[in-house]
């Protein structure tokens, strides 16, 4: 599974100007390359920009869907909670039509904001399972001794309840996160000549020519991507959250 990864990142510092592997030198031409190609710095920054804002409405919704589960007994939850989830089952190009034919009959073309919300949806239930998570291995009792004591709803859900879920947001935000930067299916439906994400961007250089720089754009990719899954290990541990 690694093999392949280890192929584009060996050819990204490959000195010569054609993409191979092993390199025939070590360069870090291409990285700077990258770097200054407004190909892939727009499409860079507007895959920040959506992952982020689908990492954010994801956290929030997921939460708030997660503890209504959880906490309040909700008619048909184990349905409600199926169907949160069913965004991780179903293939993302069947979601990926389904909001293009929507986009289209309703709205008439795409945006930016559709593009988000699209991701927003694709993403909740990654929030929603880890905050599950940490919420069936939580002690209620905490909960059941600031009631008694007569605390209000809002400071046992403010002072107890999302404290004890923070380790679940953060890491679903951070899935979140990584799941929208990463998204080729859904932003190839949704695409216009103003809304291009750097998988789109990197797919769209292969077609014409396969350059050392579209290897180097991808191991900076990669190399984000494996940030943030040591940055949710290093924050909350991701055997806390899955385990």
């Amino acid at each position: 599974m690694l093999a392949p990864l280890a192929v584009v990142v060996g050819a990204a510092f490959n000195a010569d100007q054609f993409l191979a592997f092993p390199p025939a030198g070590l360069s870090l031409e291409w990285f700077a390359d990258a770097v200054a190609d407004t190909t892939y710095t727009y499409p860079f920054l507007f895959s920040l920009q959506v992952a982020l804002i689908a990492a954010v409405g994801a956290a929030a919704i997921g939460t708030l869907f997660a503890i209504g589960i959880a906490r309040h007994k909700v008619p048909g939850s184990g349905a409600l909670q199926s169907f949160a989830l069913s965004p991780l089952t179903m293939p993302s190009i069947i979601f990926a039509i389904g909001i293009l034919q929507t986009v289209s009959q309703l709205l008439g073309g795409s945006a930016a904001w559709i593009l988000m919300l699209a991701h927003v949806v694709v993403t909740v239930p990654y929030v929603v399972r880890t905050v599950l998570g940490v919420i069936a291995r939580s002690d209620g009792f905490t909960e059941e001794a600031v009631r008694v004591m007569g605390a209000r709803w809002w400071q046992r859900y403010w002072h107890v309840l999302l404290p004890m879920c923070r380790p679940g947001i953060i890491a679903g935000g951070f899935l979140a996160f990584i799941v929208s930067f990463d998204d080729a299916v859904i932003a190839l439906f949704l695409r216009t000549p103003q809304l291009q994400t750097l998988p789109l961007a990197i797919y769209g250089q292969l077609e014409f020519s396969a350059s050392p720089t579209v290897a180097a754009v991808s191991t900076l990719s990669m190399a984000l991507t494996a940030v943030s899954i040591l940055a949710i290990e290093k924050i909350v541990g991701l055997g806390k959250v899955f385990s």
